[in-house]
C-alpha cells in the first residue's frame, strides 16, 4: 500500500489535480467576492471626494454662470473666497445680511452655505445650492487651493 503524507489523509481516495485546483480556485473567488467590493468602494469614494480637479470641473460646469475667479458677476469674485470675510469683496453690492454675517468662509462654512444659502444665513441673494456632499467637498477644495497660490 502506498503511504499518503498526514497532511493529505483527509483527500485519500478523492484528490484529483482536478478537485485541487478547484479548492483553489474557490478559495481565491471567495476572496473576490468577500473583499472587492469594500476595496473599490473605498477607492470610488476617495477618487473624487474633495479633489481640487474635480472641484475645478464642477466649478466650471455649475458655478461659472453667476461667478468668476477673477471678476465680479452677478455673484463676487470667487478667487481667495476661502479664508475671507463674507461681505468683504469691496467692489461687490451683497445683501446686507451678507455682510453682517462676519462669517470667514472654511469647509465648515462653505459646506453649509453651499448645501442651503439661505438657511445658513437668511434673506441672502444666492438660490443655487450642491446637493451631493461629495461635490461639495471638491468645490470647497478647489478654492481653497487656489486661495492658497
Amino acid at each position: 500500500m502506498k503511504m499518503i503524507p498526514m497532511r493529505f489523509r483527509f483527500l485519500r481516495g478523492r484528490a484529483t489535480p482536478g478537485r485541487v485546483m478547484c479548492i483553489a480556485f474557490c478559495t481565491y473567488a471567495l476572496g473576490v467576492v468577500l473583499f472587492l467590493p469594500a476595496s473599490s468602494a473605498v477607492a470610488v469614494q476617495g477618487s473624487n471626494s474633495a479633489n481640487p480637479d474635480h472641484g475645478r470641473d464642477l466649478f466650471e460646469r455649475r458655478c461659472t454662470g453667476c461667478h468668476s475667479l477673477d471678476n465680479d458677476k452677478e455673484g463676487p469674485r470667487l478667487r481667495g473666497v476661502y479664508g475671507r470675510k463674507s461681505g468683504t469683496v469691496a467692489s461687490f453690492k451683497y445683501s446686507d445680511a451678507l455682510q453682517k454675517a462676519g462669517i470667514t468662509w472654511d469647509e465648515a462654512s462653505l459646506d453649509k452655505w453651499l448645501t442651503d444659502p439661505d438657511k445658513f444665513i437668511a434673506d441672502v441673494d444666492m438660490d443655487f445650492h450642491l446637493e451631493k456632499a461629495d461635490e461639495r467637498k471638491a468645490v470647497i477644495a478647489y478654492l481653497k487651493q487656489l486661495s492658497s497660490k
